[in-house]
């Protein structure tokens, strides 16, 4: 077996091998199609992007990401047949990204044409050496060195709409990125997204914060990345006929404090819940189904909890140390009625991807609070909606799941034509680019 070093360093030159050939054959001819729509790749030195993949596991303080650079950010896959299931690790999101737009078709290699200009620049990679490593006392200096390389070379292209037409992925929520610049000492997060530098380009993190205008969210990746139409159509018809045999599940950790919060809550009425049997099914379903992902140990493991939420007809998404939760989207990716318990767990977060005016058809709200101190049974409430109505809810659910998955790069042509995370966010992204005249 290949040390991790080797597996590390091969997918490294692999990437980059692409990077190079497909920056080579950018489109350079004006097509009517991709009128407003044209996007420049900014050539990066390496040291903003492939250079940063070989400190993987420099930092002992979090998991080893070397393993998880396999197929172009996607991870190694869950067994070895499979070419749409992988173990993703959603911190390589700037990597999926990368690769994704590599396949966009309205790239140009003139800046002059292009309606935005996306920066291949691995922030929260690059961000681990402030979070955890050497660097951890200079955090306020995150993203000075792109700064300078943004204004000394080829300065035009930034000056030209001091940034407004720029975007970038960042692959940890907003807040991570968000430590006031006069702090001192520093508190957790570097000051990327507080120099006032960087207020105008567009930051898409995995989690914002509602008030900057830079920030949007997009989906958490999930393990899902069907590489063709039929697959995705089989997965969905898998999905669609799955028996729900539970009431509802959690998949997490947490709420074992005697502390009162949501996620004791809802481990304390999953624990004494007992079985009930509905009118129009001769066998008994669960009511509460808990997978313990404590730990960490669902992170790269699909298998632990994708088969309970196909089995489920509600999944629990309750904030944790963030209000957000990429449970949420592989519940959505399993037909599972997500129910939230705070609007900042995705309602005021994905609004392009989950439109926010729709969010009552394909979601269940319930205040934390009533859960937590006015004794709601969350089982209650759920068992009082009528099955007519979840029918129609699951449908809503399985027709939001292109909308939040990413699919494999080098997708067939009849998947490329349906859009997905990438694709909604990138026309998120133009015309939020557009919006600023």
């Amino acid at each position: 077996m290949a040390s991790t070093s080797t597996v590390t360093t091969l997918t490294i030159f692999s990437f980059v091998f692409f990077i190079e050939l497909t920056v080579s054959q950018q489109i350079s001819t004006v097509d009517s199609e991709c009128t407003g729509r044209w996007i420049h790749i900014r050539t990066l030195p390496s040291r903003f992007n492939r250079d940063l993949l070989s400190t993987c596991n420099h930092y002992p303080l979090t998991d080893d990401l070397c393993p998880y650079l396999a197929n172009h950010g996607l991870g190694p896959k869950t067994h070895t047949r499979t070419r749409s299931w992988y173990r993703t690790d959603p911190l390589l999101l700037e990597l999926i990204f990368h690769r994704r737009i590599l396949e966009y078709p309205c790239l140009t290699p003139d800046p002059n044409l292009a309606s935005a200009v996306y920066l291949p620049y691995y922030a929260g990679i690059d961000s681990l050496r402030y979070l955890y490593g050497s660097d951890v006392n200079s955090s306020a200096d995150h993203g000075s060195d792109l700064l300078s390389f943004l204004t000394q070379d080829s300065p035009e292209i930034w000056s030209r709409r001091s940034g407004h037409d720029h975007f970038l992925v960042m692959a940890r929520p907003a807040w991570d990125f968000s430590q006031p610049l006069t702090v001192d000492p520093p508190i957790w997060g570097t000051s990327f997204l507080e120099r006032p530098e960087f207020f105008n380009l567009t930051a898409l993190t995995l989690e914002s914060r509602f008030w900057p205008w830079q920030e949007q969210a997009v989906p958490y990746p999930t393990s899902f990345h069907p590489h063709s139409l039929p697959f995705l159509e089989s997965w969905i018809r898998r999905v669609r006929r799955s028996r729900r045999t539970s009431l509802m599940l959690f998949a997490g950790g947490g709420g074992t404090s005697s502390t009162p919060n949501i996620r004791r809550s809802i481990r304390l009425e999953c624990t004494n819940v007992t079985e009930t049997e509905p009118e129009t099914l001769s066998e008994k379903i669960k009511t509460c189904d808990f997978v313990d992902c404590s730990n960490g140990i669902c992170e790269h493991d699909p298998i632990r909890f994708m088969r309970p939420m196909l089995q489920s007809s509600f999944c629990l998404q309750p904030p944790g140390d963030t209000p957000t939760r990429k449970a949420t989207f592989d519940g959505i990716i399993a037909g599972c009625i997500p129910v939230f318990f705070e609007d900042q767990t995705a309602k005021m977060q994905y609004g392009w991807h989950l439109p926010e005016e729709e969010f009552s058809e394909f979601s269940v709200t319930i205040a934390k609070e009533d859960v937590v101190f006015r004794g709601v049974r969350i089982a209650d409430v759920l068992m009082s909606i009528p099955k007519e109505e979840v029918a129609r809810m699951r449908e809503r659910v399985i027709e939001m799941m292109p909308r939040v998955m990413y699919r494999r790069h080098g997708a067939s042509m009849g998947l490329m034509n349906k859009k997905d995370a990438v694709d909604i966010a990138i026309d998120g992204v133009l015309q939020k680019i557009s919006s600023r005249g």
